[in-house]
């Protein structure tokens, strides 16, 4: 099993000019030369928004942005981090005491997560020390997963410097639960992708078990993401984890509703499988059972038999106790319907009909429509670039990622490329200087690409 880890690579340094140029920086910053470099690519998920942690497949293809670390294990049972950008600032600790700040999500605290994971899961007694120096090019709080790229590729650093090995699978579970450090409750697709992917394929992503299965994308399209430009940070905001939590509390409802044991139920895919009925059957019954208007704290107390007092501390987390209305079932028509849309997007890709991009663009429209109206996880400058995307010839679009902010992903004809990109600059980024600043690494076409690896010098 662990054979399957993520390759090293032998690379020739001065084929590789921004391999070349971080080695250069980090002797002038540690005064030794680094001993091997770990790279973890960021992610676009094209379609199964906010579902993944519901128990769902999702669709995501890895891309060329990453996160790439220079890494020296060295004898004192210290970590010192620093950054190519000079706006993060350089971060020392003992490795033998880890303390990851939930309150203030800095960017050392995501590379903490990764080595905390690999010494909890060896139980590793004496870590070994390391200098490190990171280098980003992943747009930070885009909803292109740069932290989760942050958490993968410092386990993977942490993983090497111990002389350890893991498969990718196990790999990327690890990684899932060490990022839970920092108050995220994240279903795992970001780390999957981050070490399964492979150049040339989108993958679906499957759960429990992990599991991972090539998507051919059809050709004539290509995927371009662009940035709306307000930043959205997932452990920062609570929006987040209310969803996650109004999605238990869906699945309670539903399960106790069916004469199911709703204690041991957690995510609303459970549910479909102890019932062992289609998503299509799942959301008639959401219909059914569940009302549109929002469900205050009390009600669930009644509808499930159990006092307020039980409520707050068996089933709502920490960081939810203030919360007084939830809703249930936009939440869940949310995540059956998006869910089923996963699945015909895989379908149609493996299927290839002949009119297999106006399907899937279809399909990536109602995503977004889903995701605005009953996850309410858009914002008007997502929408108005949706709508831009569209007008300029794009087949689909969406918000891709947590939403919030962050990155629309639209699939437009290959042969229409270059004016989808110089009309949507217009329209967008050219009409605010703020967004002006940044347009250039903020509207790219992407292809899929490959997974987390490790280079050592040739």
């Amino acid at each position: 099993m662990a054979g399957d880890g993520p390759s090293a690579l032998p690379v020739q340094l001065v084929e590789q000019p921004r391999l070349q140029k971080l080695k250069e920086m980090f002797i002038a910053k540690f005064g030794s030369a680094p001993k091997f470099y770990a790279r973890a690519p960021g992610r676009v998920n094209l379609i199964g928004e906010h579902i993944d942690y519901c128990g769902y497949a999702v669709l995501p293809m890895a891309i060329e942005q990453d996160i790439l670390i220079a890494v020296e294990p060295v004898q004192t049972q210290v970590v010192q981090l620093a950054n190519t950008n000079s706006s993060y600032l350089d971060f020392s600790t003992s490795v033998n005491n880890i303390q990851i700040n939930k309150t203030k999500p800095q960017w050392h605290n995501y590379f903490l997560c990764g080595l905390k994971g690999i010494q909890e899961h060896f139980g590793l007694n004496n870590p070994t020390g390391m200098n490190c120096l990171l280098d980003g090019t992943i747009p930070p709080s885009s909803g292109l997963s740069s932290s989760s790229a942050l958490v993968c590729c410092a386990g993977l650093v942490t993983l090497r410097a111990n002389g350890k090995t893991l498969s990718k699978v196990e790999l990327a579970e690890i990684c899932t639960k060490s990022e839970r450090y920092i108050g995220t409750e994240g279903g795992g697709m970001d780390q999957s992708i981050s070490f399964l992917a492979e150049e040339g394929t989108a993958k679906l992503i499957e759960f429990s078990p992990l599991r991972a299965t090539d998507v051919r994308l059809p050709s004539g399209a290509t995927f371009v993401i662009a940035n709306s430009c307000v930043e959205m940070n997932k452990a920062a905001t609570s929006h987040y984890n209310i969803r996650v939590m109004e999605c238990r509390l869906a699945t309670k409802l539903l399960s106790k509703s069916k004469g199911l044991e709703w204690r041991k139920m957690l995510r609303l895919h459970d549910v479909q499988i102890k019932l062992g009925v289609s998503l299509e059957e799942m959301l008639t019954i959401v219909e059914e059972v569940l009302h549109p208007e929002p469900y205050s704290t009390e009600e669930i107390c009644k509808c499930l038999g159990i006092s307020l007092e039980e409520l707050r501390s068996q089933i709502l987390s920490q960081n939810m106790q203030d919360v007084s209305t939830f809703k249930l079932y936009q939440r869940a028509k949310h995540v059956y319907s998006e869910a089923a849309r996963v699945l015909e997007f895989q379908k149609i890709c493996s299927e290839a009909p002949v009119n297999a991009l106006q399907l899937l663009g279809e399909l990536m429209k109602q995503s977004h429509i889903s995701c605005r109206e009953m996850y309410e996880c858009s914002c008007p400058e997502l929408d108005r670039l949706v709508d831009i995307c569209l007008q300029f010839g794009a087949i689909g679009s969406r918000l891709t990622g947590a939403g919030w902010g962050g990155c629309t992903v639209s699939m437009v004809p290959t042969d229409k490329l270059n004016t989808f990109l110089k009309n949507v600059k217009k329209a967008y980024y050219q009409t605010d200087g703020q967004r002006l600043a940044v347009e250039n690494n903020s509207l790219f076409a992407t292809k899929p690409g490959r997974g987390a690896l490790v280079f050592v010098e040739a």
